[in-house]
């Protein structure tokens, strides 16, 4: 996989603009009498994140013929919801790194960070709130809500060898496809598309979020750590049995490959033979080529929904993203 910075800079370039506006709403929103929540706010900021939600969200309004600057404060409302699961996230699964950093709770510590993420959660919504527009703050509870019994099911599965993949899918489902289908779907909203149309948006944004999560678990076995931006095996020490183990855990329930899974998730630990040896069984069971091969799936089911709109610049972008996605590389 090449690096693919720029190609998702090309994909987000008729919507620079609006999202550097979406970073500037980031850092007034949390401005604060209170000093450390600016300043971790903004050592978040300058993590290196894609924003490809609100790109999602952005990019979906436009299509759908809306060009005020609600769609920028959405946008917002999005990334504060994101940010919010990943603080807590990176506390419940004890990573000490996020994008190459340290994470907020390595920096900051447990207590203050899991007050940070209520706060961002809190602030979302109290930025939605400023429009009168119920529809899409329903919308934004229950993807948010879908996205903490995402957590909470995960954490159930954790360490457990044995997931199946229906399972698997659930999770993930909930924790990423639905915002990511929620994102295009407000921006529909917002331009008042007939309710195929919202729909189809809705669809993209899903089978788009599935692909995301199953390509980012991917990069657990096939990137590099430093583009990653955390040491390469780290789900699988977290007990995070993902696509390419639950193929191979399959075809080989008593073989050395499924004894090398078992014993990572007991110890939480790998070593540099076991992480070969993992890898060598993934190949051999073509368990890697499995979960690209649904990656591909659920990117293809992304593109078909949007032949309900007309040809257009917003649409060749949206097209775009899904094999962004397949390629990227972090």
């Amino acid at each position: 996989m090449k690096n693919t910075s720029s190609a998702l800079s090309h994909i987000f370039e008729p919507i620079r603009a609006d999202l550097e506006k979406v970073d500037r709403e980031f850092g007034r929103h949390v401005q604060s009498q209170v000093e450390l929540i600016p300043t971790i706010g903004k050592y978040i900021q300058t993590s290196g994140g894609k924003r490809v939600r609100p790109a999602v969200l952005l990019m979906s309004a436009r299509l759908s013929g809306y060009e005020g600057d609600r769609a920028i404060l959405y946008a917002a409302v999005v990334e504060f919801i994101h940010t919010a699961t990943l603080v807590h996230d990176d506390i419940i699964d004890d990573s000490d790194l996020r994008r190459g950093r340290l994470a907020v709770h390595s920096r900051w510590g447990n207590d203050i960070t899991v007050l940070l993420g209520d706060y961002l959660y809190i602030k979302s919504m109290a930025l939605a709130l400023t429009h009168d527009a119920l529809e899409i703050i329903r919308l934004l509870c229950d993807v948010t809500l879908h996205m903490i019994e995402g957590e909470l099911y995960q954490l159930t599965k954790n360490g457990d060898a044995d997931i199946s993949e229906d399972e698997h899918f659930d999770i993930i489902r909930r924790k990423t496809a639905y915002l990511f289908g929620g994102c295009a779907q407000i921006g529909g909203m917002l331009g008042k598309v007939t309710s195929d149309r919202e729909q189809a948006l809705r669809e993209y944004g899903f089978n788009l979020g599935v692909a995301f999560q199953l390509v980012d678990d991917l990069l657990d076995f096939t990137g590099d750590a430093q583009a990653v931006g955390k040491p390469i095996g780290s789900d699988l020490r977290e007990g995070k049995v993902t696509l390419p183990l639950i193929h191979l855990l399959r075809q080989q329930n008593d073989g050395a490959g499924s004894r090398i899974v078992r014993d990572i998730i007991a110890s939480h630990n790998v070593t540099e033979d076991q992480w070969s040896q993992l890898l060598r069984s993934l190949k051999e069971h073509a368990s890697i080529d499995y979960a690209y091969r649904k990656a591909v799936e659920y990117a293809e089911r992304a593109k078909k929904p949007l032949s309900a709109f007309p040809p257009s610049a917003e649409r060749d972008a949206l097209l775009a993203l899904p094999d962004y996605v397949l390629s990227r590389d972090r």
